[in-house]
């Protein structure tokens, strides 16, 4: 071979979406993939077949809207990186409206027959039992959230315990400029830090206790059957589980008012605090507001909390089986392991949420390595583009302590102007298309880049 590039196979392990974008990457650019997939020597609680990406709980890729919506923006982008599974899509789906659904055995079977027909693809059927061996030169870990026990025990030991969890414990994510600043003010309790850590939200006696009500009267989402034997952890605890266990348990609690002024009316019964949740600042965590409310219901009820009248939520709380590295933490900006740097991961392992994301930074994984193969650097996409801000959430973009798994959304990219050439202040979804418009706009010189690295 020429060009520098390893005469090795690079080996993928994992067969989801993630494992099988990262495979076809590789395989495009001309280098040899084993692709490892335990199914069907181990199963797994939550699949149903053998099949290569396995689409085990929805059918939609959720919307196909590039103009206003990051994820049909991040569809876009993927089309245009020659994606496996977006073309899979597009050849299975079925009607949705504005979202991207398909027929799930079909999706799978598309995807795991134009693997098996690539000449450059091995596809073997076994567990890697802990580390992959040394010998590996190039290995991408794409196990997903179901990742097998000695795997996810030997990346404990590697990355640290903290720095991998089994239980995703997700607060709501608010975007700071839906936020009413008339009610809610910048406050660290006591002062502590530079005193303006926190955003507080006051709510009343009154305030409290309607909100008590509404969240004890919510309407929850059952554990899946394969999650039922998770445990809930003291640190974790839904808040609809805490306030159950007495009235004034949140106002002891997350909520707590002690320390805190308020400087627009009197000294609040209780408060809502959130914490910036990452590096531009344009997004905050409600601070312990883990919950498995239907997403309905959290919209409704959060929206009662003075200063969140009218908030966007860039995510809503949830709390399921996981498997995730603090990716902020122990990732270099291009996937690798920093403790291993052979091992690149990819998918939701990395930390982001969801179908489309977890291909996504497969996609991602596969072109680093293919360039890596070749003796080529490859850049990160522009932070920009739904590529670039997907990756720097995983990477770095998000604040190491705070960090939870995120699907795409605007509030990952850096703000665009808040006017127009003409002065005029942009809203809605005028204001998200100028984020599509200056995605496409700088993905374009990265994508060349991208081609001419792995040609």
């Amino acid at each position: 071979m020429s060009g520098g590039m390893s005469e090795h196979p690079i080996h993928v392990v994992g067969g989801g979406l993630a494992g099988s974008e990262s495979a076809w990457q590789l395989a495009q650019a001309g280098l040899p993939v084993i692709l490892h997939e335990m199914r069907p020597v181990r199963q797994t609680p939550a699949h149903h077949s053998d099949g290569l990406a396995e689409l085990v709980c929805s059918n939609s890729l959720r919307s196909d809207d590039a103009d206003h919506n990051a994820v049909g923006l991040l569809h876009e982008e993927m089309r245009r990186a020659g994606s496996l599974i977006l073309s899979a899509a597009d050849a299975c789906k079925v009607p949705a409206g504005g979202a991207l659904a398909v027929d799930r055995e079909a999706f799978s079977a598309h995807v795991q027959a134009a693997l098996e027909a690539h000449p450059n693809v091995t596809i073997r059927r076994e567990e890697i039992a802990g580390l992959p061996p040394a010998e590996w030169e190039r290995v991408i870990v794409a196990t997903g959230p179901l990742t097998s026990a000695p795997l996810a025990e030997a990346l404990a030991a590697l990355t640290g315990e903290d720095s991998l969890s089994f239980f995703d414990a997700i607060a709501p994510i608010v975007v700071r400029d839906s936020i009413d600043f008339s009610k809610a003010w910048f406050q660290s309790r006591y002062d502590k830090g530079d005193g303006s850590d926190y955003i507080n939200c006051p709510l009343s006696r009154e305030q409290y206790d309607s909100f008590i009500d509404g969240l004890l009267a919510g309407d929850t989402v059952p554990f899946r059957d394969w999650e039922k034997d998770t445990p809930y952890f003291e640190g974790c605890l839904p808040i609809e589980v805490m306030a159950s266990r007495g009235r004034g348990t949140l106002a002891f609690g997350p909520m707590k008012p002690v320390g805190l002024t308020d400087p627009n009316g009197p000294k609040p019964f209780a408060v809502v605090q959130l914490r910036q949740d990452n590096a531009l600042a344009t997004l905050y965590n409600m601070v312990g507001f883990q919950t498995k409310l239907r997403h309905g219901e959290q919209v409704r009820l959060f929206r009662t909390i003075p200063g969140l009248e009218n908030a966007e939520f860039a995510r809503l709380g949830g709390l399921h089986r996981n498997t995730f590295v603090n990716g902020p933490r122990v990732l270099t900006r291009d996937l690798t392991l920093k403790a291993e740097p052979r091992l690149r991961l990819a998918g939701q392992i990395t930390g982001c949420e969801g179908y489309v994301e977890s291909a996504a930074i497969g996609l991602l994984a596969g072109c680093f390595t293919a360039a890596e193969a070749r003796g080529r650097d490859l850049p990160p996409p522009p932070l920009t583009s739904a590529l670039g801000a997907l990756l720097a959430h995983v990477t770095g973009g998000a604040l190491a302590e705070t960090f939870q798994p995120m699907n795409v959304t605007f509030g990952l990219f850096p703000p665009p102007p808040e006017r127009d050439e003409s002065g005029r202040r942009v809203k809605g979804r005028e204001r998200k298309k100028l984020y599509s418009i200056r995605a496409r706009n700088d993905i374009a010189p990265w994508l060349d880049t991208l081609r001419s690295s792995l040609a």
